[in-house]
């Protein structure tokens, strides 16, 4: 199996500005990318971020693992109805047990 396994489940798009770094006026972000597919789930939970501390998702997105490089932590991610940020994202890498691989992103 793999992530192509999971494509008619991926019926939402979004875009992002992946978080580069900070420069001499604050963050930099790259170029809008091209509509990613994904599957947006709009439930809230609470996850932690990449340091460790406890904060609110207020939404997930799942998409290939190829397209989950893109959502670096503190990323912008352009939803239909708002803006995003990134707080963290998971690597679900299933071919050693044949599953469907793909990315999980925590978003604000």
């Amino acid at each position: 199996m793999s992530g192509e396994d999971l494509d008619e489940l991926f019926m939402h798009t979004v875009t992002v500005d992946s978080w580069v770094g900070v420069g001499a006026y604050g963050d930099v972000y790259a170029d809008t990318s091209d509509s990613l597919p994904c599957y947006l789930d709009e439930t809230r939970k609470l996850v932690r971020d990449e340091n460790g501390t406890e904060t609110t998702s207020e939404a997930t997105v799942f998409v290939s693992l190829q397209d989950g490089e893109t959502f670096k932590p503190g990323s912008i991610v352009h939803l239909e109805d708002r803006d995003a940020l990134v707080i963290s994202r998971a690597r679900r890498d299933g071919r050693p047990l044949d599953l469907p691989s793909h990315t999980e992103v925590a978003l604000t």
